[in-house]
């Protein structure tokens, strides 16, 4: 017998900027023609329904204009586009336009878009670079940093996908402005997550200008988005391949996650992460990590913010359950939470960030929701 050991040893900087700004379509071109991502002639442009005539052609044909090959591939947009089948038929779509692994992607949407592409770039060529254009607060707030890239099936939620980083991102605010009202109340349920996480003075920063968000002021959007940043990346930056840390950043996304499935995406994901903290709350008061009165103040602004709290009468509560054991956390068939420390905190299980949850606990509270 033999034996030949294949020494493997990487040392990779997957470093990368976050550009926060108003209008930043020229911007974007600009870097690209400029040689900021090298000598790259030949583009995917990835985006949705929603944010096609409004920026995603726009991009494309800017691209053309300045010489480079521009395709631009469209998707329907909301959460049940994030399928391996519409992964398969961009491909398919791209290999068919003549791209190979000489080419870039750059997505141009929310999440989904996000998601879908950077999953579609991590493995198109067996890899090849991408660009977040952020058009959402919700994508500003969640899927800018990262790197979870990700598609859903009808059993789970991304638990198909890699771990790959974009060359940069651009955050346009002006987009922001094109939302309705409910698009930007979703990209709060994660802002209010982020606070609870890390930061209390962040909170209540947001108890006094949450308001403002709606009003488009750009002092405070340009915060609430930067702060969302600086957040998530504290975290990822420790534990990017989310072997323990990182889990905390999945708060109120157990009870969420699956509360989003069990509506068949008629809730979006900013209204069932608001729901699933509000159980998180409930949970974390049973088991004595939040006081009353801090429960009440984040559920409040969630309120504030114009995000449910409460489960529509319409999804069964057993729907619920069963889809809480298709979350990422469990482990041998055991559900577990990561739960906030008060506001500003997490909690820490002898060296873990996620705790087992009894299902009778969460039943309870799901009745009471």
């Amino acid at each position: 017998m033999s034996e030949f050991r294949c020494k493997l040893v990487k040392t990779v900087d997957d470093s990368y900027d976050i550009e926060i700004g108003r209008g930043l379509e020229g911007r974007l071109i600009d870097d690209i023609a400029g040689g900021a991502f090298g000598k790259i002639r030949n583009f995917a442009v990835i985006t949705d329904t929603n944010v096609m005539e409004l920026y995603g052609a726009k991009i494309c044909e800017e691209l053309k204009n300045n010489g480079f090959n521009a395709h631009l591939f469209v998707i329907q947009a909301g959460e049940l586009s994030k399928t391996r089948e519409t992964k398969s038929f961009i491909e398919d779509s791209m290999l068919g336009a003549g791209l190979r692994r000489d080419c870039m992607v750059i997505a141009v949407g929310g999440g989904v878009v996000s998601d879908l592409a950077g999953f579609v770039a991590g493995t198109f060529g067996r890899g090849v670079p991408f660009i977040i254009y952020s058009t959402t607060l919700l994508s500003a707030a969640d899927a800018s940093i990262g790197g979870k890239v990700a598609v859903d099936t009808p059993l789970a939620t991304n638990q198909i996908g890699v771990f790959y980083q974009p060359k940069k991102v651009y955050i346009d605010i002006a987009a922001w402005m094109t939302l309705p009202a409910r698009e930007i109340r979703c990209g709060l349920a994660e802002t209010i997550k982020h606070a609870c996480i890390a930061d209390k003075e962040f909170f209540e920063y947001l108890e006094n200008n949450i308001g403002k968000v709606f009003e488009f002021d750009l002092e405070v959007c340009e915060n609430i988005a930067k702060r969302n940043c600086e957040i998530k990346y504290n975290v990822v930056m420790r534990d990017e391949r989310e072997q323990n840390l990182r889990a905390v950043l999945n708060l109120g996304h157990t009870v969420g996650r699956a509360t989003e499935t069990a509506s068949g995406y008629a809730l979006l994901h900013g209204e069932a992460v608001a729901i699933g903290l509000s159980a998180q709350l409930k949970l974390a008061e049973r088991y004595g990590y939040i006081s009353h009165e801090n429960a009440r103040r984040v559920e409040d602004l969630l309120v504030k913010a114009g995000l449910p709290i409460t489960i529509p009468k319409s999804i069964r509560k057993q729907l619920i359950i069963d889809k809480l054991y298709t979350d990422k956390k469990v482990r041998d068939g055991k559900l577990r939470f990561v739960f906030q420390k008060e506001i500003g905190d997490m909690m820490c299980f002898d060296g873990s960030y996620t705790a087992e949850v009894c299902e009778n606990d969460v039943a309870v509270v799901l009745t009471q929701m």
